[in-house]
């Protein structure tokens, strides 16, 4: 029921975030849901991670300034189909809210959003941890990215990134998406029972377990073009889905 995904990121002022964060989950996110086709909103808020060891290359970043730089906080909205958000889309959604409201939503720095729809997704050894079918996890790693070879991409996520995943401790599921809208042409979104699982099991686990496959992943990543702060790892802060 949830196969597209408006997903914001975006930053507030400390000084700011306690009062957006109650309007947000109090009135703005149930709101979404009593529109046709929306069935969840999860906001996260970003975890600090310290780079990842043992890789080759350093992650590519679009140049300072061409891309809303925006990542501490990520809104996820999930809808049945990607024309949800089209009725009416979401800048136009945003202008018709009250004045007060607006200005709420102004606080937001590095705002940067994308339409996605889902290309696959594959369940995890503890997808039975979901409280809801529509409910996304405690914990993401949500990756947003241009790629050199689409192609390749496309064989390495079916061949082998996404099965892998389904053997790990921890991991409630794993989806594939594409753009409809926004910068970045592909997200990756993986979702953990816990921070402290997904840390323990997931950071450098192809390199302990699948060495044979490291050269093949890191061939791959290397051209991959992330966007600001991608891959995120995040913690949800409020959930809803629709009764």
């Amino acid at each position: 029921m949830d196969k597209s995904l408006w997903i914001i990121w975006y930053d507030l002022p400390e000084d700011r975030r306690d009062e957006y964060l109650t309007w947000l989950h109090g009135v703005y996110m149930p709101r979404l849901l009593e529109r046709p086709g929306i069935v969840s909103a999860t906001h996260y808020a970003s975890e600090h991670q310290p780079p990842q060891t043992g890789k080759k290359k350093p992650r590519r970043h679009p140049p300072a300034g061409s891309v809303p730089d925006g990542y501490h906080y990520i809104l996820i909205v999930g809808a049945t189909n990607p024309h949800v958000f089209a009725q009416p889309v979401p800048r136009d959604y945003h202008a018709a809210l009250p004045a007060h409201e607006r200005a709420l939503l102004a606080l937001r720095s590095g705002e940067s959003m994308n339409i996605m729809v889902e290309e696959a997704r594959i369940d995890g050894l503890d997808a039975a941890n979901r409280t809801s079918a529509l409910e996304l996890s405690p914990c993401i790693q949500l990756g947003r990215f241009l790629h050199d070879d689409d192609e390749e991409l496309l064989k390495w996520y079916a061949q082998w990134r996404m099965p892998s995943m389904t053997a790990m401790s921890g991991c409630v599921g794993i989806r594939k998406l594409v753009s409809v809208a926004g910068w970045a042409k592909h997200a990756i979104l993986q979702e953990f029972v816990s921070l402290e699982i997904r840390n323990r099991n997931f950071v450098d686990h192809e390199r302990r377990n699948h060495p044979e496959k490291a050269e093949w992943s890191e061939k791959v990543t290397s051209m991959v073009l992330h966007g600001p702060g991608s891959p995120t790892v995040a913690c949800r802060i409020a959930s809803l889905v629709k009764k």
